[in-house]
């Protein structure tokens, strides 16, 4: 399983293909405790992605990294059969970056997001975007430039507002090795799948980075840790200890709290339930310096008052439903009063990717310490899955969440 695919699936099961092992699909069964052996993909691969669909399928593409060099088309596994289907009309070709080292990178990485009408959305790392179609034998409709943003291998991509189609772009390098990685910033806006993407730059980030992990969290800001300003796998050499906050109402980037450990290649960040951060790894070169097997929480200011001290936290007394199919409504009782609700969905990370992160605001109606909020009703914004539920009060403080699985449409 080493430098795999992954992606959550409609149970919330990690679903691991490739890497190492190439053409290998392995499920970790939580409520076993134990990894289940899939069906082989039908084109071996490592370092590509994979996404999860609005129907409950699995896409990927890309992979040169093991398993032979080019023509890492895309195909689909069907939770139904079982079985994997190869998409010949789901080039990888389009996505594919200018990387100093050839194909055994230029189609690695892919920022895949699921959409509306089982479509992929494919946002980088190439300068090129991309819409796939994974159902028949596949189709693929350019999407347009990421505006000026060069080629951002090992940059990140996050959608941190589901509902309105915002993903938010940064970092990268035009090469995945051995260049300087920039501090670019783009929010592009998707809508009907086959339509050109709209882009627009921002203001940069502080600090330059590549193989950075970026989290979304409850509030729709974005956390975004670690990374090296000139990316060179297992070196520590231009790390970046300093975080950055993306803040989506003003477009703009404040600096966090420093890291004590760096966090470059082979580190990953996730959100936990209690609206914290986890950032750990890196490294994983046998017995050199820059193994980091270990982790650090980063705790954001939304959890603290003015003065530094703990604030007091809502709490979601109960829920209506855990499980529901999109559309659906959901009555959440509170302790006290809250202003807002959030789902966001599981994340998985590796090597700078999380296509399975998403964040939905959702808009309450009160009555008295009951609300009620609906998910939206297609499964390409609420794909399907697990997601957690943040509630938050006034001053923005959120809730411990309650896991709450959207089912497939």
């Amino acid at each position: 399983m080493f430098c795999p695919g992954i992606s959550l699936d409609v149970s919330g099961r990690p679903f691991v293909t490739g890497g190492n092992d190439a053409a290998k699909l392995s499920i970790y069964d939580p409520a076993a405790n134990n990894w289940i052996g899939g069906p082989n993909m039908k084109i071996a691969r490592g370092y590509q992605s994979s996404t999860t669909l609005s129907d409950g399928r699995i896409f990927t593409i890309g992979g040169s990294w093991s398993g032979g060099e080019g023509n890492k088309n895309g195909e689909v596994w069907s939770p139904a059969s079982n079985s994997w289907s190869l998409l010949p009309g789901c080039p990888v070709a389009p996505m594919l970056t200018t990387d100093a080292q050839g194909i055994f990178r230029s189609d690695n990485h892919g920022w895949l997001f699921g959409w509306k009408s089982g479509s992929v959305f494919q946002a980088g790392p190439s300068k090129a975007m991309n819409w796939y179609t994974p159902t028949g034998t596949g189709a693929q409709k350019p999407a347009g430039l990421r505006g000026t943003d060069p080629d951002a291998m090992n940059g990140n991509a996050i959608m941190y507002d589901a509902v309105n189609g915002k993903i938010l772009t940064v970092g990268g390098a035009p090469n995945y090795q051995d260049i300087a990685a920039t501090r670019n910033a783009r929010i592009i806006t998707i809508g009907a799948p086959g339509t050109t993407a709209s882009v627009a730059a921002i203001g940069s980030m502080s600090q330059a980075r590549a193989f950075h992990n970026s989290v979304v969290m409850p509030d729709g800001k974005v956390f975004i840790v670690g990374g090296e300003a000139y990316p060179v796998p297992f070196s520590d050499d231009t790390s970046t200890l300093i975080p950055e906050i993306f803040n989506p109402t003003t477009s703009a980037f404040t600096s966090g709290s420093p890291m004590a450990v760096p966090r470059t290649y082979h580190s990953w960040a996730l959100l936990l339930q209690d609206a914290t951060i986890m950032s750990g790894g890196g490294g994983l070169c046998g017995n050199c310096a820059t193994n980091h097997p270990n982790a650090q929480i980063y705790s954001p200011a939304y959890l603290f008052n003015a003065d530094g001290s703990k604030a007091a936290r809502p709490t979601i007394n109960s829920i209506s439903a855990t499980s529901v199919a999109p559309g659906a409504k959901i009555t959440v009782t509170m302790n006290r009063a809250v202003t807002s609700f959030s789902l966001v969905r599981y994340g998985s990370a590796t090597h700078s990717v999380n296509t399975d992160q998403r964040r939905i605001p959702l808009t309450p109606t009160a009555s008295g310490l009951s609300y009620t909020v609906t998910v939206p009703n297609d499964a390409g914004v609420a794909l399907p899955g697990p997601w957690m539920m943040f509630a938050m009060d006034s001053n923005g403080v959120p809730s411990i969440a309650k896991t709450v699985m959207v089912r497939a449409a």
